[in-house]
């Protein structure tokens, strides 16, 4: 089967938080926005045939998420792409990860505690343990050439601090790409329940991982109280429909999860358009990934060659994952604020400032390359004027 992925999608008037909210971000309305991990490609066609039907049937009313349609294209998908089998009976629904880590965050531990998470980080992560009244404790991955290094003493220290009660791990990591390896993940589990810490474990872009990497699920090393959140939200571009799921390995957990969902914040009925898409996704849509996941390395590759042919020094190679190019600009010693006005206000476009993600963003962007090849080519060409421009203007 072929699939389109080049022709262009008019997204603007669809209250687009990408495209027609640009300006909450970026002050201005009229830029090319490469900036909210979305996608602008439609989704599967299986999935809108499914959704079609749904529709067709006329009827919208409550709905549930437990039956076998949906927990057995769930565990279809686990051993279908990672070679895993999970046990059904631990599968959880929310309404999107961080809604879902939130909640765990709450039950696992007190306002004031400490919350372990590797930096720099997704900007909601931050945002979730301070909204909570919890406290980041941020352990910095360590960059060595294009590879990016797990310091195990540091995290070690972090997490037997006597207020430290939660590891938020995001695997792949946001921003970097980096994909964890199996004897990582392993060591993490092991620091964790030596420490007592649980682990709450996102792995919303699990299904986006390159080349000879592999994608471990937490399930296949957890030890301790444990959680793993996701979505196919990012890799069929549904997240509009709302819907998440995860797995909780302790039933006491799950239940206590559940009570919250239902009894205290009144949420007993799933999205149920995003439940047929996940359904139709996991059982009918892994032609269309692994095609978009074909395409979308043409793109990192393409600003890898648009990058380093402007600008040798840089080096860049594509993430391990994600369709995020975190790109590590501190070797031209420019200043990220300074970028940030020549892009906005005089390339028009947005592309994600590094320090959005955490100190140890400062000297980085993230440009979304979830989107056809000539918006690329047409945010290369801006990105790469803009960085000349700044350059020019210190040198002049």
């Amino acid at each position: 089967m072929s699939f389109d992925f080049s022709t262009v999608t008019d997204r603007h008037g669809t209250w687009c938080t990408q495209w027609d909210y640009v300006a909450d971000r970026f002050g201005s309305a009229d830029l090319l926005p490469f900036t909210i991990s979305d996608m602008d490609f439609p989704t599967a066609p299986c999935i809108l045939e499914a959704l079609q039907q749904r529709l067709q049937h006329g009827v919208l009313g409550y709905s549930r998420w437990q039956h076998d349609d949906f927990l057995g294209a769930i565990a279809h998908w686990f051993q279908q792409r990672f070679n895993s089998r999970i046990d059904s009976e631990t599968v959880v629904y929310g309404p999107s990860v961080i809604y879902m880590a939130a909640q765990l965050i709450r039950l696992w531990s007190q306002p004031g505690d400490g919350v372990v998470t590797f930096t720099p980080a997704y900007d909601a992560f931050f945002k979730v343990v301070d909204g909570n009244q919890r406290r980041m404790l941020p352990c910095p991955l360590i960059k060595q050439g294009n590879d990016w290094r797990l310091d195990a003493e540091l995290l070690e220290n972090l997490l037997s601090q006597p207020d430290c009660s939660v590891l938020l791990l995001c695997s792949p990591h946001n921003p970097t790409g980096k994909v964890w390896t199996r004897s990582e993940l392993a060591l993490i589990a092991e620091l964790c329940e030596c420490h007592g810490v649980r682990t709450i474990s996102d792995e919303i872009h699990m299904d986006m991982v390159w080349g000879n990497n592999r994608h471990t699920p937490w399930n296949e090393v957890a030890r301790s109280d444990w959680a793993l959140l996701t979505s196919g939200s990012k890799s069929f571009n549904i997240p509009a429909l709302t819907g998440a799921y995860g797995l909780i390995g302790s039933k006491i957990h799950r239940d206590a999860y559940l009570h919250q969902l239902k009894a205290c914040d009144g949420l007993s009925s799933p999205a149920v358009l995003a439940v047929h898409a996940h359904v139709a996704a996991y059982r009918a849509g892994e032609p269309w990934l692994d095609a978009l996941r074909d395409y979308l390395q043409g793109n990192l590759r393409y600003v890898a060659e648009r990058l380093n042919h402007a600008f040798p020094q840089l080096g860049w190679q594509p993430p391990q994952s994600t369709y995020l190019a975190w790109i590590d600009l501190r070797s031209l010693g420019i200043d990220d604020r300074l970028l940030q006005t020549e892009l906005i206000e005089r390339q028009k476009v947005a592309i994600m400032p590094g320090y959005t993600y955490g100190e140890e963003g400062n000297g980085f962007l993230r440009l979304n390359v979830g989107c056809p090849r000539s918006k690329v080519e047409a945010g290369m060409d801006k990105l790469i004027a803009g960085i000349e421009a700044v350059i020019q203007h210190r040198s002049g």
